[in-house]
């Protein structure tokens, strides 16, 4: 008997589990989109028309946050206060978007890569160069690569290949430099190019082992390498280095930092924020205010009529009619489990990171998915999927994503770009690693290198020689 009950639970645990982990990984926008298929699709689902609370159901006035839930139990707690907010004016609607709204405050904290290589090259374009050069940007791939040929973009646009190529060449020198190259080698040769013009630094060496030896120097086959340009090994070893240090196969990379690498989940650039953070009062010192962001401004339920609809449904109807009624019961169930889940995660990341909300970068803490999981005695995929393209705007109105909050490396770029801005002379990575130390982040040499590269940072000898040509 037991295992008839359990064999008949099993199914109806999987759905649910699998309908949460689907609503938990889904934006506001997605959210919406999710919830209109249902209404569309399935008669057992309705939606109350009025603006209700998401957390207490108190009816609200046509705009705004719930007067009750918004505000703290204890003025001088610091914890911060979480809930759900029918915040529908961020959400235009189909039918109407108000042109007279001032998008400055959700303005992208990352704009995209096409746009500003196309901002950089424009004053040296004429119009028709201009309409060439975004056709080329808008076929660059996540690594910054063109994903066409110069002659095939020559057919498509009537332009000759030499104009093509004349353009192509202008966005390569733009920043991230290398980028529109049409593979990783092609981007090294660009980047070897223009710190060539700049120091005298870059060894006799590099270009040859990037035109003739990109397989071998992949792989590290550093004897091979000697042997066939007849030079000493030290010699390859010194300039594969330098490649390793100075140059980016992928230019896109260190425009987006280790933000959107294709080995990571993409990240979006962000327009509209899932979740807001305020101050009480505009006032630091008190608590946080946390709105999580609802699509909805009515009440979802399952349609009362509808029970009474299936008695006296015909046999035949019956079965269909009491499938939809399950499966709306189901979303309705599932919706607040992905609220509640939103709720948990919100109030516990913000009370630790609420040093790094106030106070900027520097502040982050080391927090993980691992240890919020932890806590919230929840999987790990789950607070993945919670984290997984959530924007959050802060108080500042700055959009940023929701997983910098657990970017364990976010704090300590932040204090070697300030050490880096307050240099008297270029500091090599060893001795920028030893000032860390003494600021209490003990990384190493190499880790350093990293994080310079990802905030753009050029090496002490280039920094030196663009001082002195300066």
């Amino acid at each position: 008997m037991l295992q008839r009950q359990i064999t008949g639970i099993r199914p109806l645990t999987t759905a649910h589990l699998a309908q949460t982990m689907t609503l938990l990984s889904l934006t506001t926008e997605e959210l919406q989109q999710e919830i209109d298929s249902e209404l569309a699709s399935n008669p057992a689902l309705e939606i109350i028309e009025e603006r209700r609370c998401p957390n207490c159901h108190r009816l609200l006035s046509d705009h705004g946050k719930c007067p009750v839930c918004s505000l703290p139990a204890n003025l001088d707690s610091t914890e911060p206060v979480v809930f759900l907010s029918p915040r529908d004016e961020f959400l235009p609607r189909k039918d109407y978007v108000d042109s007279t709204m001032d998008d400055e405050p959700f303005a992208s904290e990352v704009e995209e890569l096409p746009t500003f290589v196309l901002r950089q090259i424009a004053p040296d374009l004429d119009q028709n160069q201009r309409a060439l050069a975004a056709y080329l940007l808008t076929h660059l791939d996540e690594d910054g690569l063109l994903t066409t040929t110069v002659y095939e973009v020559s057919r498509y646009t009537h332009f000759p290949v030499s104009e093509v190529e004349k353009v192509k060449r202008l966005i390569q020198h733009a920043d991230p430099i290398g980028v529109g190259s049409s593979s990783p080698q092609e981007a090294l040769l660009i980047q070897l190019e223009v710190l060539s013009d700049i120091t005298d630094s870059v060894p006799e060496i590099a270009e040859r082992l990037v035109r003739e030896g990109m397989d071998q120097l992949s792989h590290h086959q550093y004897s091979d390498l000697a042997h066939k340009f007849k030079v000493p090994v030290k010699q390859i070893t010194q300039a594969a280095q330098f490649i390793s240090e100075n140059l980016n196969p992928f230019p896109a990379r260190s425009h987006w930092g280790d933000v959107r690498q294709p080995a990571h989940e993409e990240t979006q650039v962000y327009h509209q924020p899932d979740i807001l953070i305020n101050y009480l009062n505009d006032d630091s010192s008190k608590p946080l205010i946390v709105e999580i962001i609802m699509p909805i401004s009515g009440t979802l339920q399952v349609n009362p009529m509808f029970k009474q609809a299936i008695k006296e449904a015909s046999e035949d109807s019956r079965t269909e009619l009491k499938g939809d009624l399950e499966k709306a019961s189901l979303f309705v169930k599932c919706l607040q489990q992905r609220n509640h889940t939103m709720e948990r995660l919100l109030t516990r990341v913000v009370s630790l990171q609420r040093d790094f909300i106030i106070n900027g970068e520097k502040y982050l803490r080391p927090v993980t998915r691992v240890q919020i999981s932890r806590e919230m005695e929840v999987h790990e995929s789950t607070i993945s999927r919670a984290v997984a393209n959530k924007a959050v705007q802060m108080p500042n109105k700055r959009i940023i994503p929701l997983a910098e909050f657990f970017d364990r490396s976010l704090n300590v770029r932040s204090v070697l770009k300030e050490i880096i801005e307050g240099e008297t002379k270029p500091l090599s990575d060893s001795d920028l690693a030893d000032l860390l130390a003494e600021k209490g982040f003990v990384v190493a040499r190499r880790t350093v290198a990293k994080y310079r590269s990802i905030e753009g940072i050029l090496p002490a000898h280039l920094r030196r020689a663009m001082a002195r040509g300066a």
